[in-house]
């Protein structure tokens, strides 16, 4: 079922496993394996604490979204932070990232589709790029459960570039639907 059509508000990528990415004109995501030049591109994880554990784990953060409206509550509560500063591959506008359920799939421009998997779990390289910034993307609901507002991970089911400015349409994988949670 497709829901909501937004928007790709940038692009970013960096070969190095830098906190920050660099914003490009374009990237190509390829199926199975992530965004073509990224350090995080790979069938199996690449983040270096998953490795540690067990570099076999299947990569199921292959690309890092996050919403643009963050950036803007970010930037009311006096940070300085801009597309891919937080380490996210895609930018998006107009999609509330955060209430997806898990296998919603992003059509991404006219080919690529990536497949949510979950919750980015924010880190404390947060506060190493600003203070107090690990603790803004932290919240608590009504009943004390931790709101992780730093993104969502997925993984690429079919390949293709991605730009600026390319739509987004989302399509609800069939219920019962089941919350993110970190992975």
């Amino acid at each position: 079922m497709e829901l909501a059509i937004g928007t790709v508000a940038a692009v970013s990528r960096s070969a190095a496993h830098t906190f920050s990415k660099t914003n490009e004109a374009g990237i190509r995501l390829l199926a199975g394996l992530g965004v073509e030049g990224d350090a995080h591109m790979g069938a199996t994880v690449k983040h270096r604490s998953r490795v540690a554990q067990d570099p076999t784990q299947p990569n199921l953060r292959q690309v890092h979204l996050i919403h643009g409206e963050l950036h803007d509550e970010l930037q009311a509560a006096g940070f300085s932070v801009t597309a891919g500063q937080m380490g996210e591959n895609i930018t998006t506008r107009g999609v509330e990232l955060l209430k997806l359920p898990v296998g919603t799939r992003l059509q991404l421009g006219s080919e690529a589709v990536v497949e949510v998997t979950g919750l980015r779990n924010p880190c404390p390289q947060l506060d190493r790029f600003q203070q107090g910034l690990l603790a803004a993307v932290l919240d608590r609901d009504e009943h004390g459960n931790i709101i992780r507002k730093a993104g969502i991970m997925g993984i690429v089911i079919t390949g293709g570039d991605v730009r600026p400015g390319d739509p987004i349409r989302v399509s609800l994988p069939p219920p019962p639907h089941r919350p993110l949670e970190r992975v």
